[in-house]
């Protein structure tokens, strides 16, 4: 039965952000479902069918704008969806999708989205086995949006964030805010589109890169950096094991624009989404050896190492400031952003 403080409250936009109201709405959500749920909290889930793994997941995409200058809102349904799968070790294979039109959407707006499905689902190497559509009339819906459920196999022991030890090194396979700075820019005309580009992308070719090296073994979780951005990431993690995330400020891929129109914004790169950027934690002798791995592959040639899973106050994050101070990585309660993914 819902108790009193929630019967009083009400969904705000924040909940859908990925910071601290979104982690409470999915936990409220599992609460409410009781029995019925028997998911980890993780991106994508693990099921067991005849003598088979499985993992299983299923997303929906609300992009404002749906189009923009690199891509659209179907290119980040599909990358989003394929990399939820193949952070978990998975081989991603089969996607639904799902499609709510807004009377009136131009058809060659649409065409352009099925198109930007069709690339994004050749790159990865899944195919669509089965969707729907539906048309609401005008204002119920912001032009598009679209909901996809994926499904991958197992060919390698899944990665897990109970996987993680202290003294696991941190990476991330390339710029952080690049995504978010684009879509603003392209939503509010501030001109930073044509120097930053969002790294909507596949990674599911970068990840079995790293899982065939010699080095795979010692990967011991990976997480797509989205909603809520690299903060929310440390936070998820820093729950999960008991171990406190030490990131080094002066090592986060940051690039200028990106860091100029965050500052400009006001917003904090860390916790801007993404949708072609991985966080890695790797064995610390072997961190090197994945580094050179993923940086000889396209979506990962700016990989670097940007911290440390360190024994701590469990559920804290820490960041090495440039002066040498260190902090608290507070968790976001909602985000400066919403509807970016």
């Amino acid at each position: 039965m819902l108790n009193t403080t929630i019967a009083d409250q009400e969904i705000v936009l924040d909940h859908g952000t990925g910071a601290r109201l979104s982690r409470e709405l999915v936990e409220l959500t599992a609460e409410l479902l009781g029995d019925v749920y028997v998911g980890e909290m993780e991106d994508s889930a693990i099921v067991r069918t005849a003598g088979e793994q499985l993992a299983i997941t299923t997303d929906s995409f609300v992009v404002d704008p749906p189009l923009f200058g690199n891509g659209d809102i179907g290119k980040v349904a599909v990358c989003g969806t394929v990399n939820d799968l193949a952070v978990l070790g998975a081989e991603p294979r089969y996607l639904t999708l799902g499609v709510i039109l807004e009377t009136g959407l131009p058809l060659s707006r649409y065409a352009t989205v099925l198109r930007s499905v069709g690339e994004a689902a050749r790159e990865a190497g899944v195919v669509i086995v089965a969707g729907d559509t539906k048309v609401v009339r005008p204002g119920e819906a912001d032009q598009i949006y679209l909901n996809t459920a994926g499904i991958g196999v197992f060919r390698r022991p899944p990665l897990r964030m109970a996987h993680v030890r202290a003294g696991d090194s941190i990476l991330l396979t390339g710029p952080i805010g690049n995504h978010t700075v684009h879509l603003l820019s392209v939503r509010e005309g501030l001109g930073f589109e044509r120097d930053v580009l969002s790294d909507c992308a596949p990674l599911n070719g970068l990840i079995a890169d790293v899982s065939r090296s010699p080095f795979g073994q010692a990967v011991h979780s990976i997480r797509d950096v989205t909603r809520g951005g690299l903060t929310a990431v440390m936070h998820e993690y820093a729950r999960a094991t008991g171990l406190t995330p030490h990131l080094v400020e002066e090592a986060l891929p940051i690039e200028r624009a990106v860091r100029m129109a965050c500052d400009m914004l006001g917003i904090n790169p860390m916790n801007a989404a993404n949708e072609g950027c991985l966080c890695l934690f790797v064995q610390q002798a072997a961190a090197d050896g994945v580094l050179e791995v993923l940086r000889g592959h396209p979506y990962g040639r700016q990989a670097v190492i940007v911290g440390t899973m360190v024994e701590g106050e469990g559920g804290e994050v820490r960041v090495t400031r440039p002066d040498g101070r260190v902090d608290l990585l507070d968790e976001l309660q909602g985000a400066e952003l919403p509807r970016l993914c």
